[in-house]
């Protein structure tokens, strides 16, 4: 763990070390006082640049609701998935762990809304469903500072065009660097 680092990115960094070490899924134990399991997005980062709040994005992964049985497996497995299954990105080198920013996003249930006006980027995460695919786009994204925005790169990201028939879903995420 490095010193100060919240114990949920310690779980996630730490899952990464271990699999890239070891090849085999992490399975680390719950701890009295966590949250419930929910949804959880795990994000890393290069480190950032002058003039910058965030670096580069070096993968994301999670899930809308939970599929493990604790917060801290579920983190472990969005880490890891992060790590090594991100397609937009090759797979982590042992090297690169420690230098990584990590993020932990622990996911509110999502709840349907009437439209975009019921959105605001910095507080609510989105989630846009249209011909049988999903998109969903995190809060407090760096340079997404428009509803419009934020809709927008959660149709691209499911595959739909501007004009395709959406329904929207908000969430809130606690935000854990």
């Amino acid at each position: 763990m490095i010193t100060g680092e919240h114990p949920y990115i310690a779980v996630a960094r730490s899952a990464i070390r271990d699999y890239l070490a070891t090849n085999e899924p992490p399975d680390p134990p719950p701890i009295a006082g966590d949250p419930p399991p929910s949804g959880v997005f795990v994000s890393l980062h290069e480190p950032a640049g002058p003039g910058q709040v965030e670096g580069p994005l070096r993968g994301c992964i999670g899930s809308i609701r939970a599929r493990e049985p604790s917060v801290r497996r579920e983190i472990a497995r969005s880490a890891v998935a992060a790590a090594v299954s991100d397609p937009r990105f090759p797979p982590l080198e042992p090297g690169e762990v420690d230098n990584l920013e990590v993020t932990v996003y622990l996911l509110g249930d999502p709840e349907p809304i009437e439209g975009p006006d019921q959105l605001d980027p910095q507080r609510f995460g989105v989630i846009v469903e249209g011909r049988g695919r999903t998109g969903l786009l995190l809060p407090a994204i760096e340079g997404i500072t428009t509803v419009d925005q934020q809709i927008g790169i959660a149709r691209r990201k499911a595959g739909l065009s501007p004009d395709d028939p959406i329904s929207l879903s908000r969430f809130t995420a606690e935000i854990i660097h």
